[in-house]
């Protein structure tokens, strides 16, 4: 893990907050625009309650908004052992021996060496030829090491079997229609590289509409890509923050979109950060007050004390108490006003989570 000398020491509990369930969005809005946008300033000044089209009141010409392309593949997946027993898995990644690194739950029978097959829970017949995954090897927090067996890429086998991963606070029963709408709903628009988990929920507010309505006022759009992967999912259990184990995440800044984002900082304009996903990335290739374009994993843990190097603003959504997301954001402006901020929220009964609503800090 990337650390600080700065960082403050900091209870896990200072990052709670009591939340009502029926503020935690199931669904996105049909207008993606149209969520609600809180605007906290960053160090002082008053909150105010706008919706996510009037983000270009807040932005001028010149600034940089930095997008995470990353694409959401349907990573969730069933599997069906000899004896007729299901598995839930999800998909994490390929590693550098070709495995498929997994989550599987329910898993607690399962045998080195077993054949398992994918099967589709949401199709009326399985094809003729199913995926088989060989079981490798157990890994610790349920984590197993899979060999797909057939030869078809993993991309695609997920594609045809597997489902949206949505966060386990969104509930569904899973239907070939709620699947049609959230592999839409739950990407962003402008999202190109498959291989992430969970979506950059910050850039699902934004529209083509939105999008070319500030390029025309001038404002500068970059894109990097940060594979988000199960850290999102992990809660943070340890008393002090500072103690938590944060998991590496892949990232890509190539030269073009280095250039953009460095030709903004040198022409005075800000760096508009959507998302954590997107800061983690900007701050985690940042140097002398620049960026340089860089490839490879991030363990860059953010929180308060953390002096930010290049991001101006940032987009975000709310997020979960006690989590290491959570302390980015407080990291940016301070605990107080950012806690101050979610308390009022949950008083305005703002839609929480990755189909909620939405935060500027600028």
């Amino acid at each position: 893990m990337l650390r600080s000398d700065n960082l403050l020491a900091m209870k896990t509990n200072e990052l709670d907050f009591y939340l009502p369930n029926e503020l935690i969005a199931q669904q996105g809005l049909d207008q993606r625009s149209q969520s609600r946008l809180l605007v906290l300033p960053r160090l002082e000044g008053q909150i105010q309650h706008k919706k996510f089209f009037n983000i270009k009141q807040y932005l001028m010409p010149g600034d940089c908004l930095v997008l995470n392309q990353t694409k959401v593949i349907p990573a969730r997946f069933y599997v069906q052992r000899a004896t007729g027993g299901k598995i839930e898995g999800l998909f994490l990644e390929i590693n550098p021996d070709g495995l498929w690194r997994t989550l599987l739950k329910g898993a607690s029978r399962l045998k080195i060496g077993e054949t398992i097959e994918i099967i589709n829970t949401l199709a009326d017949q399985q094809p003729p030829k199913p995926a088989q995954l060989k079981v490798i090897e157990k890994l610790d927090q349920g984590q197993w090491l899979l060999q797909n067996l057939s030869d078809q890429p993993h991309l695609q086998i997920l594609a045809e079997n597997g489902v949206t991963p949505l966060p386990p606070y969104i509930h569904r029963n899973y239907t070939s229609q709620s699947e049609n709408h959230d592999r839409n709903r739950y990407q962003t628009i402008y999202a190109q590289s498959p291989g992430s988990v969970a979506a950059p929920t910050a850039g699902l507010h934004f529209t083509d509409e939105l999008l070319s309505d500030l390029q025309a006022n001038d404002i500068k759009i970059a894109k990097v890509t940060l594979h988000v992967g199960m850290g999102t999912f992990k809660p943070v259990s340890v008393d002090n923050l500072i103690d938590h184990e944060i998991h590496s995440e892949q990232y890509d800044v190539d030269q073009t979109n280095a250039d953009i984002i460095n030709s903004t900082i040198d022409s005075g304009g800000r760096i508009i950060a959507v998302g954590t996903t997107s800061v983690r990335t900007l701050e985690s290739v940042a140097a002398d007050g620049h960026i340089q374009p860089a490839s490879g994993s991030t363990k860059l843990f953010i929180m308060p004390g953390y002096q930010y190097k290049v991001v101006d603003g940032i987009i975000t959504n709310f997020h979960l108490p006690k989590s290491t997301l959570l302390a980015l954001i407080c990291a940016f402006s301070t605990k107080e006003r950012v806690m101050d901020a979610y308390k009022i929220a949950v008083g305005e009964k703002y839609r929480f989570y990755s189909y909620g609503d939405s935060m500027l800090i600028i």
